[in-house]
């Protein structure tokens, strides 16, 4: 090369640099064949996980916005695909892995609301993950080395700036033009296409100015009156109060065709022999939207697109709810959660919101969440002995976890009530409809037990369904053609949210008057106030006035427009904040 640079003529030099090249020319054209192979890589990676022409454009424009991102950096066109190719590769890998434990895929507010807890939860859960992460770092610095060393390409800035608009403007015209419908990360495809889109409209929505919660803009006159109480005057002595999250139940028998034991209904009457419905927030799952509903007493749907993550959004920043209400009266608040408690920020979400002692998975002993029934009221009947006393009465949150889908496997044979026999209908049906049987058989043996530990003590016994299990969905009208059954899902048919709720009693006389026959999941704390005679506060008073005009509708009740009107009240009150 020292040649070219002397005053040999110009002809000369080109021929000198021609020579040169053909000597070196396989090197070059290997260099550029590696970087194509990267992209060649890339598309057909992306080919194998995302359907259609427009969600395959979308992610087309995703991998470009990211080579470019990456180029504006470090200028070298290898070493952008090769960043763009492992993180394509690891968003790829994580959306299945959320799909397949949440059914859900990856969107853009996993990376938003990333904090201590999730982290925590994984490394709970995978503690293998930590060395994992290492090894592949350990591994993948060198392997970047070897391609910024072998790149001999560069690439102007203000090029790839302008390649980064492009894509961006094509994703986010896409996006707009045809947004990211709500069921469509529940169907485990287009992981980056859809990751994509979300962006779109999470950015879209968090540099708005309606903040987090759907809420009227204008304060409203007279808000300053729904103050918490600071007395507790109750109708008489308080029952300790145990409320039973019951794990994807409902009364199957809402489904055509369906056979089930002669006695099975029965399990959903409460103790004045009446059965009545529960509407949820969530079809399939997920429980923690109706664990929000039933501890704070708002609406997940208030929050939007953003209700997947409430319990995380809200812990710290609602003091209001059911827990805080028992507190002023006097009452201690435990709950015995089935997981562990950095689960979506549930341990946070929950003390915030009242819980005074957080009990998880490990504090339990076990490491599997999914055990038995009796497991979970026999932690209950211990935590009443170990932490009864006298004048101050326990409020317990008991999540039963044994009817947790799948139902395509028998699970634990050995606990099937004697006599029980299938009804003869599809293997998951009747295993759906044995795991009731067993939660009836071991909720009658908790009961049991109370009476005889506890012989001159109340207690308020309220359990409800969560939300229908996943294989409702193909039963309730199993002709109906599914875009259909996607509209019925995303407008809330009743149908397909209505689970149940029961009010049981013991040494104790409740009052049912807001045990309405059908009820939103929202209202279940006035309602279970109501039955162990606590006096309600204004906020809850305001809101009984709503479940009187709605019918037991809240969320629903005018489109939205009286929960936005509520949440609007508790803001200016002081009850919401930071939302």
């Amino acid at each position: 090369m020292s040649v070219i640079t002397t005053s040999t003529p110009a002809s000369s030099k080109v021929q000198l640099w021609l020579k040169w090249l053909g000597d070196t020319g396989w090197l070059w054209r290997l260099r550029v064949a590696l970087i194509a192979a990267m992209h060649l890589t890339a598309i057909y990676v992306l080919a194998s996980v995302e359907y259609g022409p427009f969600a395959m454009t979308l992610a087309l424009l995703t991998w470009g916005l990211l080579n470019f991102l990456w180029l504006i950096a470090f200028r070298r066109p290898g070493v952008s695909a090769a960043l763009s190719l492992a993180l394509v590769a690891a968003l790829i890998v994580l959306s299945q892995f959320k799909y397949g434990i949440m059914q859900l895929t990856l969107t853009f507010l996993d990376f938003l609301i990333i904090d201590r807890d999730t982290v925590s939860f994984l490394h709970s859960i995978f503690p293998q993950l930590k060395t994992q992460s290492i090894v592949l770092v350990a591994i993948a610095v060198p392997v970047m080395w070897l391609v910024w060393r072998a790149d001999p390409f560069r690439v102007r800035r203000a090029t790839a700036a302008a390649g980064a608009g492009v894509c961006m403007l094509g994703i986010v015209g896409l996006s707009v033009a045809n947004p990211e419908q709500p069921w469509e990360p529940f169907q485990g495809v287009n992981h980056i296409s859809n990751l994509a889109r979300s962006g779109v409209v999470s950015v879209s929505h968090l540099t708005s100015t309606t903040g987090w919660i759907e809420a009227d803009s204008k304060s409203l006159v007279g808000s300053a009156q729904a103050t918490p109480l600071t007395t507790c005057a109750p109708r008489g002595k308080r029952p300790n109060i145990i409320m039973v999250l019951d794990e994807s139940s409902f009364d199957i028998t809402a489904a055509p065709g369906i056979k089930v034991p002669e006695d099975y209904r029965n399990y959903f009457k409460s103790s004045d022999g009446q059965r009545r419905s529960f509407v949820t927030e969530s079809s399939g799952g997920p429980t923690w939207y109706t664990e929000f509903n039933v501890l704070t007493g708002l609406s997940a749907r208030s929050f939007g697109k953003m209700k997947f993550y409430v319990t995380r959004i809200t812990a710290g920043k609602i003091s209001r709810g059911l827990p805080q209400a028992l507190q002023r009266c006097g009452y201690r608040t435990f709950s015995l959660y089935p997981t562990y408690g950095n689960f979506l920020s549930a341990r946070n979400f929950q003390t915030s919101a009242g819980v005074g002692k957080f009990i998880d998975m490990a504090d339990m002993g076990v490491s599997e969440d999914m055990q038995p029934d009796k497991f979970y009221f026999d932690q209950a009947l211990q935590l009443i002995a170990r932490e009864r006393k006298a004048e101050q009465p326990m409020f317990v949150f008991v999540y039963l976890t044994a009817n947790h889908f799948p139902w395509t496997s028998t699970y634990r044979s050995d606990l099937t009530p004697a006599g029980w026999k299938a009804p003869g209908n599809t293997g998951e049906v009747d295993e759906y409809i044995r795991r009731q049987a067993m939660t009836a058989n071991d909720y009658a043996s908790f009961v049991a037990r109370l009476k005889s530990e506890h012989p001159d003590e109340p207690f308020l016994l309220v359990r409800f369904g969560d939300h229908q299990p996943a294989i409702s969905q193909k039963l309730l009208e199993p002709k109906l053609p599914q875009p259909l059954l996607a509209d019925r899902i995303m407008t809330h048919d009743p149908r397909y949210y209505k689970t149940y709720y029961a009010i049981d009693a013991l040494n104790y006389k409740p009052d049912l008057s807001s045990a309405l026959e059908t009820l939103d999941a929202a209202y279940l704390p006035l309602a279970i106030q109501d039955a162990a005679g606590i006096p309600l506060d204004p906020s809850f008073v305001e809101q009984k006035k709503i479940m009187l005009r709605c019918r037991g509708l809240f969320y629903a009740c005018k489109d939205g427009a009286e929960a936005k009107r509520f949440n609007r009240l508790l803001m200016d009150a002081g009850f919401v904040k930071n939302l």
